[in-house]
């Protein structure tokens, strides 16, 4: 087959399906504005489009998300035709939709099959708008209405997909019912013999201390420290922690920016705001403790992972990490928040302890719990491993329920735009 893929940060999702792809003997081409010019990788011909227009001053707030999904589609319908004058014609395009690139591309290849990377559909009930009553914003009543107006890109999408895949069952279930019949889900699948536990790791720290498995290592990963994957929890137990676990050393990755949710107020950061809240309950020397590694490269995530005495997961009820699953196949002991993407990879007390979101104190006690009892770590890692080598592994699991949805989707009948 000819596959074209569309992800603005390619390869993104499809690291590894892309590569098999190709040494399945498909033709595979990327179309993305992350190059400048055209390159090769790993077997797939990579081909750069440039986003052009900007966003319109002064337009109704609601709009602007879409107008920036309209511009990046535009730009990749151009950059799409070009391909097509250059005589592509792909019989699958697989997209990740969500910034809205994917969405002129049926105009073009009306008989190609597009299947979609499903990650969330925007939901207004509270359990979404209203999880955290901290940050709900003042105009709480319009909230909801700002939300359906995000769903327009999903919304004509779904016109023209052929197929969708979700990661998970919880991601799936937040897309209506007219997309359910078009749903498979499977996860983009973790690399369990690279993600192994390791006795030997060190992982150099502030000042260039080294940590290793012998210390009392806790461990906490947002890809950007914010609200939405619990930093501000996870911050204000921080003190109790330090002052309860004399030993303990503190790792925290995580960028500065925001990956979800609004920005922090006047132009701070999410990770200084909540480290002010506390320095005054933290002592000079216990922050001596506390190590922000910032974003790292992966080979110094998985170290980190590897010497981690208990790792912290907390998370609003949203997408699911990839950290969480690469953990507990590091065979982490696991203390996650009780919401649902979590119990949907793990169960309590087999493969991880849970906690409330919002419980503080509970968080602090299950946390000096876990550090006390050695036998349960090891028991509640070694179970996390094997539920995370049988369910969600690369190779043997995930990546060929990948392949067979893509050729699935290679016999299905296209659905063309809407006259």
């Amino acid at each position: 087959m000819k596959i074209l893929l569309i992800h603005q940060n390619f390869p993104g999702q499809y690291k590894h399906l892309a590569p098999a792809l190709v040494q399945a003997g498909h033709q595979v081409v990327a179309l993305t504005p992350k190059v400048k010019q055209p390159s090769k990788w790993q077997g797939v011909n990579v081909l750069p489009y440039q986003i052009q227009g900007s966003s319109t001053k002064g337009i109704h707030p609601w709009l602007s998300d879409f107008e920036t999904k309209l511009l990046r589609a535009t730009s990749c319908y151009r950059g799409a035709k070009a391909l097509k004058q250059q005589g592509f014609e792909p019989d699958v395009i697989l997209a990740h939709h969500g910034w809205g690139e994917s969405m002129f591309l049926k105009d073009i290849w009306p008989r190609a099959r597009l299947g979609l990377y499903c990650e969330l559909y925007h939901l207004t009930n509270e359990t979404f708008t209203a999880f955290d009553p901290e940050f709900i914003k003042q105009n709480a009543e319009a909230d909801p209405l700002r939300i359906r107006m995000k769903n327009l890109n999903n919304r004509l999408h779904q016109e023209v997909m052929d197929a969708g895949i979700s990661p998970t069952r919880f991601q799936a279930a937040t897309f209506p019912e007219e997309w359910q019949d078009r749903l498979t889900v499977a996860h983009d699948g973790i690399d369990t013999d690279l993600v192994v536990p390791n006795p030997g790791a060190r992982l150099e720290v502030t000042g260039g201390r080294v940590l290793t498995r012998e210390h009392e290592v806790v461990t906490f990963i947002n890809r950007n420290l914010e609200p939405y994957r619990g930093y501000h929890v996870f911050m204000r137990a921080l003190p109790d922690i330090l002052k309860r676990r004399p030993n303990a050393q503190v790792t925290l990755i995580g960028g500065d920016e925001v990956s979800y949710g609004a920005r922090a107020p006047d132009g701070k950061t999410w990770k200084q705001i909540f480290i002010d809240e506390v320095s005054d309950r933290i002592a000079p020397e216990d922050w001596e403790r506390v190590h922000f590694l910032g974003r790292v490269p992966y080979e110094r995530f998985l170290a980190m992972m590897q010497v981690s005495r208990v790792h912290v997961y907390l998370t609003y009820p949203f997408v699911l990490s990839w950290s969480l699953l690469e953990a507990m196949s590091a065979q982490c002991a696991i203390l996650a928040s009780d919401t649902e993407p979590v119990r949907e990879a793990l169960t309590e007390d087999e493969t991880g302890w849970m906690v409330d979101f919002f419980d503080r104190e509970g968080l602090v006690d299950r946390l000096c719990a876990l550090l006390d009892d050695p036998e349960t770590r090891a028991r509640l890692g070694r179970a996390a491993r094997e539920h995370v080598v049988e369910h969600y592994d690369l190779r043997k699991k995930c990546l060929p329920r990948h392949i067979n949805w893509v050729e699935h989707l290679s016999g299905l009948s296209s659905r063309p735009p809407r006259d």
